[in-house]
């Protein structure tokens, strides 16, 4: 198998076709980590109101990395509002972790070693903060290895990360043509 040159990773990254329900850019990328890296943010709104965010890096390091067990290294870090009753639902975690998993599958993205933690956090102002709204979100941080032989082997994964983006915000990853009902907690015009 013949190593995937980084630039060439990098530059599919950042020329990727993203969905129109999600704005991506590049970001910085961290630089102590490994010895090549990229990263993009992305954002889901509906009419100019944000529902979630989310990071993708992808970290590569030729001599490769016993933790990783490979080369690269994708991490990623979505957060998203939710309802209040999912927030505190004890699965959540479970639920936001197949999102990932189901999502790499169902795009034939080929990974190992894949780990991570889901937060929930449900937040109720007291005191002088009495009037500020209640604040209920999940945060998904994951890692995996990605096995990519070819350069556009990155596209499942980066198909696979949009879809999370948008499931963690309640909406269905279904394509650009076909209209979906947005979530409940979506502000109307």
């Amino acid at each position: 198998m013949y190593p995937v040159a980084f630039d060439e990773l990098r530059s599919r990254i950042l020329d990727y076709s993203w969905s129109d329900k999600l704005e991506v850019r590049e970001i910085p990328a961290p630089t102590r980590v490994s010895p090549f890296s990229v990263a993009i943010e992305g954002s889901v709104s509906i009419r100019g109101d944000e529902l979630g965010s989310g990071r993708l890096i992808l970290l590569h390091n030729p001599s490769g990395s016993d933790a990783w067990e490979g080369t690269s290294r994708f991490v990623a870090m979505i957060r998203a509002d939710v309802d209040p009753s999912m927030a505190s639902d004890p699965l959540v975690g479970h639920v936001a972790w197949s999102w990932l998993t189901d999502s790499l599958t169902s795009h034939c993205a080929v990974f190992h070693a894949e780990a991570g933690t889901v937060t929930s956090v449900v937040s109720r102002p007291f005191g002088r903060l009495a009037a500020d709204p209640e604040s209920n979100h999940i945060e998904l941080r994951a890692s995996w290895t990605p096995v990519l032989s070819a350069t556009e082997d990155v596209d499942s994964h980066l198909a696979s990360w949009s879809d999370l983006c948008l499931l963690s915000c309640g909406i269905s990853p279904a394509p650009d043509e076909i209209a979906t009902i947005p979530p409940r907690r979506a502000k109307l015009a």
